[in-house]
């Protein structure tokens, strides 16, 4: 495939493409918004507890543990339009999955609904947040990939509202009959856009052989902002997961007479900040540079999920809802900052960042297990930890090192190319 210049902004041949890729992004963003809500419900519905309902958010994010290098490999041979397609066929099948796990009422079946439907979108996802980050100039990444990201804070956004209209029905009955409705549309709208992209025009752009700045290559896990991006990915997204998994208890617990329906409400007024976030500040990231509204953002979010961690009444609710603006650009601002100037393992790279959304696994459950035992705010004490270590990396974390490996010249100059991983 021969290399193409990819400037979105410079040639209007690429906005097409750029266009299918970002839509993409409103789908896994309605798949979670859909998620936490989904939480409460099966915590009335099936009499499970806080800490075993975290399941559909460990199989959720645990799909991405194990389909992201599938998913990179998929890429890297079959190119990005093959990878969306397939992303969107695998989370259109997981969507209709859900009919008849809610027709049988099995927690069991909902957390592997929700297996296979978040394996769809970790496919989906490798290969549009890869594509998105190389469709333009380097330098732009973390602009184009925010403001992709704010159709994913849309869908976000929606869920909740949706779910919270459906999903508290007056019986189990009804209630997982609005589950059976609601992931049926879903399944059926997807699998129509899989159709469209599969007749799309999506140019495969290479990625560079060397970096931007002149450095020579080192090995992939050799780049420090690179491993500890993929660090600081995983403890972000575990935050993230843990904040929306105990938002509605957290809300109905401190402020006096909020419903479970009220509070998936509350959750979408702070998708809506989340969503209000990512465009006020990919605007602001045209004047300051990413990686100090990271940091900046980092500590903001420290200090106010320790204030949610005082279970003040309604001021602790107030503060969570507060932190979805702060967190709205975290995930692809390190994500760009992480996969910077990574050259020929841009691909694979992408897909161990991606891979890195597993780290939704690592809070729930022990979140719920505080919960259990001291009351949901305290458990909101190890996101605080979480939000430490990325303003962190955003301050110190992700320099790009200028190291050079002297033995990559002496294998170019013995006629060796350096591997593509």
């Amino acid at each position: 495939m021969p290399h193409q210049t990819a400037d979105a902004t410079r040639q209007p041949s690429l906005l097409v493409p750029l266009a299918y890729a970002i839509s993409c992004f409103f789908i896994w963003g309605l798949a979670y918004g859909l998620l936490d809500v989904l939480n409460k419900h099966v915590q009335d519905t099936l009499a499970v507890g806080k800490a075993q309902s975290t399941w559909l958010q460990m199989a959720y994010f645990g799909a991405y543990l194990t389909i992201s290098l599938p998913a990179g490999a998929l890429l890297r041979r079959r190119g990005y339009k093959v990878g969306i397609f397939a992303g969107l066929c695998l989370t259109a099948g997981g969507a209709l999955l859900f009919i008849p796990a809610a027709g049988a009422g099995s927690f069991h079946f909902f957390v592997l609904s929700m297996f296979v439907l978040a394996s769809g979108l970790c496919c989906l996802e490798t290969a549009a947040d890869t594509y998105v980050n190389v469709l333009g100039p380097p330098e732009g990444a973390a602009r184009r990939l925010n403001l992709a990201q704010s159709f994913n804070g849309l869908g976000a956004f929606l869920g909740p509202i949706i779910g919270g209209l459906l999903f508290f029905g007056s019986d189990s009955a009804q209630s997982h009959r609005a589950v059976q409705l609601t992931y049926a549309v879903i399944g059926a709208l997807v699998l129509v856009y899989a159709v469209l992209i599969l007749r799309a025009r999506l140019p495969e752009i290479a990625e560079p052989e060397a970096p931007a700045d002149g450095r020579v290559r080192q090995s992939l896990w050799q780049e420090r902002h690179f491993v500890l991006g993929v660090a600081t990915q995983a403890l972000y997204i575990g935050a993230q997961v843990g904040i929306g998994a105990f938002f509605i208890n957290l809300v109905t617990e401190t402020w006096p007479g909020m419903s479970a329906r009220n509070g998936a409400f509350l959750l979408s007024l702070g998708m809506l900040g989340y969503l209000a976030g990512r465009f006020l500040t990919t605007a602001l990231m045209t004047r300051v540079r990413p990686r100090t509204i990271l940091t900046t953002y980092g500590v903001i979010n420290t200090a106010l999920t320790l204030v949610v961690a005082l279970g003040l009444e309604r001021i602790s609710a107030l503060a969570l809802i507060a932190v979805f603006f702060f967190m709205s650009i975290m995930f692809a601002t390190i994500f760009a900052l992480g996969v910077q100037d990574l050259g020929p393992d841009t691909k694979r790279g992408s897909s161990l960042m991606v891979m890195a959304i597993g780290g939704g696994v690592l809070l729930p459950y022990p979140m719920g297990l505080v919960a259990e035992a001291f009351g949901t705010p305290a458990a909101f004490l190890l996101p605080a930890g979480c939000f430490l270590l990325v303003a962190l990396y955003g301050w110190r974390g992700a320099h790009v090192a200028t190291v050079r490996d002297t033995r990559v010249p002496a294998l170019q100059a013995a006629g060796t190319q350096t591997p593509q991983a």
